[in-house]
């Protein structure tokens, strides 16, 4: 890219950058519009299709006319359903153009310079990005496979000091799949309700696929209810993740400071989306079981490969769709020394897009997503094993991601 004279980057921002993530995602379709033979396995997107039901919903809005400027917090329609749905009240609820501005009004909203956020390591790779663009300061709890990936109440408890101001948590957890059992959330909800200062966010977009029962703390913990903020979203469970559509639930003083940011930033969200939204939330439902259970036979799949696999362990996972496999010792027989080096000349040498475990805050392990179809993942595992079988790292200087190519 092209110097600028005199430009600088704010101080805020000194060390982000594009996800690693969007990052390989791009640098693989790149070499796929260059006529290489590439298999991407790297993002958190559904194949399925929108509902057919919900695009019509979208259709019918816009021909009515409902186009014009909605209301900064969501249209009343959308925000009454996701409330009833909460038992909760409207004022519980702004409606946001995705999960992820939900997190980051929430953060902009109520962090003040150096105030800490705790979040459970490995982790979605945005939430420490956007605690930094807030001003906060992450503070990663490393949670290691032994311990399933899950915060326990007693690493919490460590962790909390006066500047603490959030804990972040998901649950189904994006990349490892982890769920949060009742006696989870029961065990740090003790501990939190001794800190009044800590307020809690708690990401379940994957809720609508856990393979397990699945418990959302606003039922575990309802007298927390003052401090805990619920992030959702249509865009997983219901395949509609470019129609930018997340909300959060949380107590109304703290919605109305989310609006505020919201509304100096990106105003409402696109009328004709939430439409949808609402066409997929209270329209049939059935079919999201069907989809979880193509999911579930494909993590099974996926799992059983994986650990057959020399130098590879695989737990497997409650929810969502991706798998974190441990490398480390796939790794160290094939001469890499990251996860990062070792993704890169995955991509370069077999074609087979994956994400180091690094851009979620555990080097050592990689993600995949089984958000793609039988065959892709087939081809894609078939690749991995050759790579890992059969290939040494590649000459080169710099193992860091080219920015400019990808």
């Amino acid at each position: 890219m092209q110097n600028v004279p005199n430009f600088r980057r704010a101080q805020r921002i000194q060390s982000l950058e594009i996800s690693e993530i969007v990052q390989l995602s791009e640098r693989a379709a790149y070499l796929r519009a260059e006529g290489q033979d590439i298999v991407a396995l790297s993002t958190g997107e559904p194949d399925f299709p929108t509902p057919p039901h919900v695009v019509a919903a979208a259709h019918s809005a816009a021909l009515a006319g409902k186009t014009k400027y909605p209301a900064t917090l969501g249209t009343p329609e959308l925000r009454d359903e996701i409330a009833r749905q909460a038992g909760v009240s409207r004022a519980r609820v702004i409606v946001s153009t995705g999960a992820k501005q939900v997190l980051a009004n929430a953060m902009l909203a109520t962090l003040d310079p150096g105030e800490e956020v705790i979040m459970p390591a490995p982790f979605w790779t945005s939430y420490s990005d956007i605690v930094l663009l807030a001003s906060g300061t992450p503070v990663v709890l490393p949670c290691p496979v032994e311990d399933g990936f899950r915060l326990t109440a007693e690493r919490l408890e460590a962790a909390i000091t006066p500047r603490t101001r959030w804990l972040m948590l998901n649950s189904p957890c994006n990349p490892t799949g982890t769920n949060y059992s009742e006696a989870d959330l029961r065990a740090l909800a003790e501990v939190l309700r001794r800190y009044s200062q800590v307020q809690i966010l708690i990401d379940e977009i994957y809720d609508q696929l856990s393979y397990v029962p699945f418990t959302s703390f606003a039922t575990v913990a309802p007298d927390l209810s003052e401090r805990t903020l619920i992030v959702n979203g249509v865009s997983k469970a219901y395949a509609m993740t470019g129609w930018r559509i997340g909300w959060g639930i949380g107590p109304a003083a703290m919605i109305s400071a989310m609006g505020a940011v919201q509304g100096q930033s990106t105003s409402g969200a696109s009328s004709v989306a939430q439409a949808a939204a609402l066409a997929a939330l209270s329209g049939p439902q059935e079919f999201l079981l069907e989809r979880r259970e193509v999911f579930r036979s494909r993590r099974d799949m996926v799992v059983a490969r994986l650990n057959a696999m020399p130098g590879v362990t695989c737990s497997r996972p409650d929810g969502a769709f991706y798998v974190f496999p441990d490398i480390r010792r796939a790794m160290a027989t094939n001469g890499f020394e990251s996860c990062a080096r070792f993704c890169e000349d995955l991509l370069e040498q077999v074609g087979l897009a994956l994400v180091p475990g690094r851009a979620f805050g555990m080097p050592g392990h990689l993600r995949l997503s089984y958000a793609y179809s039988e065959a892709e993942l087939l081809a894609g595992l078939d690749r991995l094993e050759r790579f890992i079988t059969h290939v040494r790292p590649a000459a080169q200087e710099d193992s860091q991601p080219n920015r400019a190519t990808v």
